[in-house]
């Protein structure tokens, strides 16, 4: 039986909404929102920079402070801002310091004396701008709302490119979506509209492959040798998180791989895509199975990350691997109804985990998030689920989404704030 034309559209545009928010990323995404930014003003500048300035929303500086830039060796913003200055291609996005070559990185830390870096109060939780001077020459670069979205080029004064910061622009383009309608999609849209989803699983594969050498915190390492030693079994559950957390270690560590993305985020990616790998190595699914359950996730986490501001107190790697959950619900064996049920387990586990800046320590959040949703699926394929008189979880999972939402923008507001002071103070004191 086909489906009719308004589903067939409408699939299109999931189809597209999985192209524009499920993309390759090298690196942590703020600090490259800021490469990217500073490349813009090197192709305006038409030369080498002499001088940089910097400024990020108090968001951005939190998730840029203390996070490895890809190829640099180094941590933070100004090493971002010079490298993508010197050495950024304006036109490759989210992969913009992807050629980054070794004398051009010494080149970008005999820069740094020259970088300045400081917190604007701005509306838009994702915002960074450079200014570039080289001589009397002068250019101005703006991204907001989104981590490619530039939003305003200026070269001596004259206005070159203007558009909208309005951060709901940002959702205009989105098709609606709900939990049946994503599940529906997953499992009966024609599999070529969705095999480009393949990538993501091959990318963060070989991301965790690199980070189980050893990098950040090492984690998928050490659990791996903790398997060794029979302190660990070599389970569904370990497997998704040596994934996770090595795919995980490995980015923020700056290795020269990129991620598959969610909703501008590296880590979002992997927390969407390594458990799904991992349970689907377990139970031996088909190619089929594995691309449906993948859509199902990235998708979920897409529609899940639509309630929440673009950075906020709340890691978003635990709501993405939500989609993750679901999706080794369904196969286990679940339907709808279970997977909704996944859904609620998961806010019901781990709804507040805080961000506290991109990091080392994302890794840890990636892996336990990871292990929360083979917990939940676990729990759902068995009909098993967090109660509707408990906490904010409702019998309805679209509304316990909603309800993870608001507790998302509006009562973490304050943590958020908090949590920018405690880091711009430490910022502060190892100037």
């Amino acid at each position: 039986m086909s489906e009719s034309p308004a589903v067939t559209a409408h699939w299109g545009e999931l189809v597209q909404l999985l192209r524009r928010e499920v993309v390759p990323a090298l690196g942590c995404t703020e600090p490259i929102a800021v490469a990217l930014a500073a490349a813009h003003c090197r192709r305006l500048l038409g030369q080498d920079p002499d001088r940089l300035q910097v400024w990020v929303s108090g968001n951005l500086y939190k998730n840029g402070m203390g996070v490895g830039v890809p190829g640099t060796g180094m941590t933070g913003l100004p090493i971002a801002a010079a490298a993508g200055a010197l050495a950024g291609n304006a036109e490759a996005g989210l992969e913009v310091l992807k050629g980054l070559t070794q004398p051009q990185v010494e080149r970008a830390k005999a820069l740094l004396p020259a970088v300045t870096l400081d917190v604007k109060d701005v509306p838009d939780a994702l915002y960074a701008e450079v200014l570039a001077e080289a001589g009397q020459e002068q250019v101005r670069a703006v991204i907001c709302t989104d981590h490619t979205r530039v939003v305003l080029l200026e070269k001596n004064g004259e206005l070159i490119h203007s558009q909208s910061s309005d951060p709901g622009l940002s959702l205009i383009n989105k098709p609606a979506l709900d939990l049946a309608g994503i599940v529906n999609f997953a499992l009966q849209v024609p599999l070529d509209q969705i095999a480009f989803l393949a990538e993501a699983a091959q990318l963060n594969q070989a991301l965790a492959d690199e980070g189980l050498r050893g990098y950040g915190l090492q984690i998928g390492r050490i659990l791996t040798e903790q398997i060794e030693r029979r302190l660990l079994s070599d389970d569904l559950m370990t497997l998704a998180m040596r994934l996770t957390s090595a795919a995980s270690d490995a980015r923020m560590d700056g290795a020269m791989l990129p991620a598959m993305s969610n909703s501008g985020s590296g880590n979002q990616g992997i927390a969407a895509t390594m458990p799904v790998v991992a349970a689907a190595r377990f139970l031996q699914v088909s190619d089929e199975q594995l691309l449906r359950a993948l859509a199902m996730s990235h998708l979920l986490a897409i529609h899940i990350k639509t309630y929440q501001n673009k950075l906020s107190a709340l890691c978003a790697a635990s709501t993405a691997a939500m989609g993750a959950g679901a999706a080794i619900t369904w196969l286990l064996g679940g339907d709808l109804a279970r997977i909704r049920l996944c859904i609620n387990n998961m806010i019901g586990d781990v709804a507040g985990i805080i961000c506290d800046g991109a990091g080392s320590a994302c890794s840890m959040k990636v892996s336990t998030s990871a292990s929360a949703a083979v917990k939940a699926a676990l729990l759902a394929a068995n009909g098993l689920g967090v109660p509707a008189r408990e906490g904010i979880v409702e019998a309805d999972a679209e509304q316990t989404i909603a309800n993870l939402g608001r507790l998302s923008r509006e009562g973490m507001r304050q943590t958020d704030e908090e949590i920018i002071q405690i880091m711009r103070r430490k910022g502060q004191a190892t100037r």
